[in-house]
């Protein structure tokens, strides 16, 4: 036995550490980050049926459809940190310290500044809302609705500006250590949620507070940390702000901001749509089922992620072999993970029951199939799509996701409110919206790699 441990250990030892050095790299945060993000799966399915505990199945409605709302305000950063990404990536390549300084201030700058003034303006019009009406929930929940609405919002508002340490990760290719930071305010969050459950009555203002409060602490101090560790040469500072770099920020950016609005549009609205047509009940069945069926999509990301920074390095190196190698073991590992779905479906309503106890949340089976191909379909355009946004390849992506949200939109009331189908049109329609995803991306990536074409194909 033995024997056998230690050959396993050497084996594994050898593929992590063999290959390119851009390969080691990602197999090494690959690794880090299933672990990271086995134990971010753990405590999301340990929270929801605490959380169920604490407040019922329509509260608990009433906190993801305000993030949902509030979740529309993130289109204020107009794709900067997306910009960035690929700008700080480019620069580190190059060796230009100084430069990725100067993009990573200019990014907090600007969006300190925008995000303090969306955040006063909001301050001022909170109390005009009427959020019982827009949630469709009883007058009594006023209060408490507006007083969660500003610690969302304030929420929101103060992590935008301090993720973008995250986005400096990822640009670096170190997505275990984004991962690391968003676990981090998991536990604590769960932690307190505890402590709420056992010591005070359900409140969706405290669910609120556990939920905000812990995660932007931990993203504060990862800032604290890092800056004045690791990419202590890249600390933002006044003195390295340029506003008219932003306009290298701002030619990548704008083209993420339409593509990343046409995101929030389908995603984000969902839950308001649920909310407004079946009830903030139906909006926490829904919000189950993407969480079931998005472990798997989760996990693939975790394999994925690596590849949008890799890319440009490797595109830019023009070393196409190993773009072409990598989108080939995306595909093989879609293959296991469309089985692997399979069985999940198969098993969903005993799951469910597992998970959430008996008679919790009602979930029909259509929805769970919808689930099943949506997260699919997302898993298998994903490779593609992150190849062409490394590369900067985006005037495909940016028109269709001008199209996207009205078609989105468009076939999920016609689904709802003239073919009666019920909360499941919700993924139809964004299956149909997203096939720029699974249509059009594999075809710009083949013309792009194996016919060496130009054109709109990189642009």
């Amino acid at each position: 036995m033995s024997f056998f441990h230690s050959g396993l250990v050497r084996y594994f030892t050898s593929f992590i550490t063999k290959g390119h050095e851009r390969s080691v790299r990602a197999k090494k945060n690959i690794v880090s980050s299933l672990i990271i993000k086995g134990a971010s799966i753990a405590i999301s399915f340990i929270s929801l049926p605490i959380t169920l505990n604490y407040v019922d199945s329509s509260t608990y409605g009433v906190w993801l459809t305000m993030s949902s709302i509030v979740g529309w305000f993130v289109f204020f950063d107009i794709g900067l940190t997306q910009g960035l990404r690929n700008r700080f990536a480019e620069a580190k390549a190059k060796g230009d310290d100084r430069l990725a300084r100067i993009y990573v201030s200019t990014t907090y700058a600007i969006l300190g500044i925008i995000f303090i003034g969306v955040w006063l303006i909001f301050l001022l019009v909170n109390n005009f809302l009427d959020w019982s009406k827009i949630l469709n929930v009883s007058e009594s929940m006023r209060p408490d609705v507006t007083t969660l609405a500003l610690i969302v919002f304030t929420y929101f508002c103060i992590s935008f500006v301090f993720r973008i340490i995250t986005t400096i990760l990822l640009a670096d290719q170190y997505p275990a250590w984004s991962s690391l930071i968003d676990l981090i305010g998991q536990a604590i969050a769960l932690l307190i949620i505890l402590i709420l459950v056992k010591t005070t009555e359900g409140s969706v203002v405290k669910l609120g507070l556990a939920l905000c409060v812990a995660p932007l602490v931990v993203l504060i101090g990862a800032n604290f940390i890092l800056f004045n560790s690791k990419y202590k040469r890249y600390m933002p500072a006044l003195s390295h702000v340029r506003f008219p770099y932003a306009k290298g920020l701002f030619n990548i950016g704008i083209k993420f901001f339409i593509i990343q609005l046409a995101a929030i549009i389908q995603y984000q609205t969902a839950n308001i749509i649920i909310a407004r047509n079946f009830g903030t009940a139906e909006v926490t069945a829904y919000n189950v089922v993407y969480k079931y069926f998005g472990i798997p999509y989760m996990i693939f990301n975790i394999f994925l992620i690596p590849f949008w920074s890799a890319s440009t390095e490797a595109y830019q190196k023009k070393d196409i072999d190993w773009i072409r190698n990598g989108v080939r073991r995306y595909n093989q590992l879609g293959i296991l993970m469309l089985f692997g779905t399979l069985l999940m479906l198969i098993f969903s309503a005993t799951f469910y029951r597992f998970w959430l106890g008996e008679g919790k949340v009602t979930i029909d089976f259509s929805l769970s199939l919808w689930g099943f191909v949506y997260f699919n379909a997302m898993m298998f355009g994903g490779k593609y799509v992150q190849f062409l946004n490394g590369i900067s390849a985006l005037r495909i992506q940016f028109i269709t996701s001008i199209v996207s949200p009205l078609l989105y939109i468009g076939i999920v009331l016609l689904l709802i409110k003239y073919l009666q189908i019920g909360v499941y049109s919700i993924f139809i329609g964004a299956i149909l919206a997203s096939f720029n995803g699974f249509i059009l991306a594999p075809i710009q990536y083949h013309m792009v790699v194996n016919k060496k074409r130009g054109g709109i194909w990189i642009k």
